[in-house]
């Protein structure tokens, strides 16, 4: 009897365990165990003739066969200027053929890639070359408003009166080069290197010894540091590796059908500092031999129609925003677009009646979406080819090959399926950890090797699943993460400000806006939008200026003294809804 009991136990256990919120995409495929430089020479033997990249406001082609060898020789002047494998190298530039190159440069030649957002002002730049101990740092001359060069010498004072890679900061400590593309052929930019000189140093020599380190560089070490901020409002580094780049573009592909025997023309509209940009875009580029097109510097959807155009594009890379305003411009222009076999969403929800628009009005024939953090080398679920239609638009796709996902309740035991909590993973994408901040890669991913998302999700046994809210406190402003606690940390310094909280509220374009609440020292002064937005001007990127901007009496708190933020979104939707 007793052994009978035992028996019935067991079975119900095992049952309830069947049905708990873990699933293990064991994949088809094998892992691929190389690093990034051994890829781009791989791309280059298999797709010499391909176009690899082209960058329509540049008016610049590139076959794999240039890609490489143009890598190669800024990878080897690199080792000339005296930098060194696993030196970090920051690249303060708009999308185009000088953060593509780089970018690639500095992973073969054994360094670290440090994408910084185009958008940073001098305070951010400051934070971002001292966070990782940037050594050398290639940029623009300027992009659209901003001088980089001026706002480099306001961070670095010796610029101008250092000798070219020999700078000694008292700011930047770290920092011996900057190495800056000139507006001007020809133009000197007192105590830069000209980043297209850079290219005629390196001999043959310089580039074989390139050639010949590739296997010191393991696969497991790591090739770019993302910035993701932190609800305490000071950004972290996220390193990644080679083994995470590699293998996430390749399954990506994968999942979407990429093969030879069909050239894939990819517009990609997402930045290449952002972690989409760099490995859907960049690296799957290499890893299924597509062409990418920039059609700018920065996002413009009329640039992006005239591209897709233009070039024949099949292939779109976007976040929903975007998508929103390519609706909107085809709609305006009437622009006929040419077949569009696949587009790929990710960085924010997208709601079904975008998806039938990217389908109905831009003609396309897939759209895919994908989910991840920065902290998974960009992508852990994604659609896949051959779904339903419910399935795209309901769920954020089914977790990728080789990946584990559990979702847990507070106290971290696994929930049933169907049922809300955190979602963790688990897999080759998971980051080597934050830079040089090891309690907060403790907080993130636990000693199990699980990683904590903040996203409160619903699990399918499937595979299959959906973002049902947030546990970390962000907005994500048309795929851009905002992290209200540094503009916070930004508003609270103005003179007439008291206190202030900023919450994310909906928006039919951007996903999200940032609303600001303010309490004033004084009951009689008044903070507006336009006042908040000059406040902000050089302390913050432009996205992240709040939208919208109430003044308030008092905030509504916990009996603890919580702000509770939710009655903030309440307000504000109270106040739209009565305007």
């Amino acid at each position: 009897m007793i052994w009978m009991r035992q028996i019935f136990t067991l079975r119900y256990n095992r049952g309830i365990v069947r049905r708990l919120s873990y699933v293990h995409n064991v994949g088809k495929h094998p892992l691929v165990y190389r690093n990034v430089g051994q890829h781009l020479k791989l791309a280059a033997e298999r797709f010499p003739n391909n176009e690899a990249l082209v960058s329509v406001h540049e008016a610049k082609r590139m076959t794999f066969s240039d890609v490489l060898d143009r890598v190669d020789r800024l990878a080897a002047a690199f080792y000339q200027l005296g930098l060194q494998k696993g030196d970090r190298i920051g690249i303060w530039a708009p999308s185009g053929t000088q953060f593509y190159i780089s970018t690639l440069a500095a992973a073969r030649a054994g360094m670290i890639s440090v994408g910084i957002n185009p958008a940073y002002q001098i305070p951010e730049v400051e934070y971002a070359l001292n966070k990782v101990g940037v050594k050398a740092l290639i940029a623009a001359e300027s992009y659209r408003s901003q001088n980089y060069y001026e706002m480099t010498k306001q961070i670095v004072p010796e610029l101008e009166a250092s000798s070219a890679g020999s700078i000694a900061s008292a700011k930047v400590p770290s920092l011996s080069a900057v190495i800056m593309k000139s507006n001007t052929k020809g133009n000197k930019l007192k105590g830069t290197i000209s980043y297209d000189e850079l290219f005629q140093a390196a001999s043959e020599k310089d580039i074989t010894f390139v050639e010949s380190i590739h296997n010191t560089i393991t696969p497991d070490s790591g090739v770019n540091l993302q910035f993701t901020s932190g609800t305490t409002g000071q950004p972290k580094a996220a390193l990644l590796s080679h083994f995470n780049f590699i293998n996430n573009a390749i399954f990506l592909g994968l999942a979407y059908g990429f093969n030879l025997s069909e050239r894939h023309r990819v517009c990609i509209q997402v930045p290449f500092f952002h972690v989409f940009g760099v490995v859907v875009g960049i690296l799957g580029s290499v890893s299924h031999g597509c062409t990418l097109v920039v059609p700018g510097p920065g996002y413009n959807p009329s640039a992006s129609v005239q591209a897709i155009v233009n070039e024949k594009c099949n292939v779109i890379y976007g976040t929903p925003t975007m998508y929103v305003d390519l609706v909107n411009e085809v709609n305006k222009t009437g622009t006929k677009l040419p077949s569009i076999n696949l587009a790929v969403t990710g960085g924010a929800p997208c709601a079904p009646q975008l998806y039938a628009d990217i389908q109905g009005v831009l003609g396309v024939e897939q759209v895919k979406t994908i989910y991840g953090l920065t902290e998974t080398t960009c992508v852990c679920f994604h659609s896949v080819c051959k779904e339903s239609q419910e399935n795209v638009l309901n769920t954020v796709g089914r977790l990728g090959d080789h990946w584990e996902a559990k979702v847990v309740d507070r106290d971290g035991s696994m929930v049933p399926y169907g049922m809300p909590g955190e979602l963790c993973v688990r897999g080759y994408g998971t980051m080597l950890g934050y830079w040089e901040d090891e309690q907060k890669t403790k907080e993130t991913i636990g000693m199990d090797k699980w990683l904590k998302t903040g996203d409160q999700f619903v699990l399918r046994k499937d595979g299959y699943g959906k973002i049902v809210g947030r546990i970390k406190e962000v907005v994500i402003r048309g795929g851009e993460n905002i992290y209200p606690r540094e503009i916070e940390d930004v508003l609270i310094t103005h003179p007439d400000v008291l206190e202030v909280h900023c919450v994310g509220v909906p928006d039919d374009r951007m996903g999200e806006e940032l609303c600001a609440f303010v309490r004033m020292s004084n009951d009689m002064a008044k903070l507006d939008q336009a006042q908040v937005k000059e406040f902000c001007k050089g302390k913050i990127a432009h996205f992240k200026v709040p939208k919208y901007v109430e003044m308030i009496d008092h905030f509504p708190k916990t009996t603890s003294g919580k702000i509770q933020k939710f009655k903030l979104l309440e307000r504000f939707m109270q106040n739209k809804n009565t305007a």
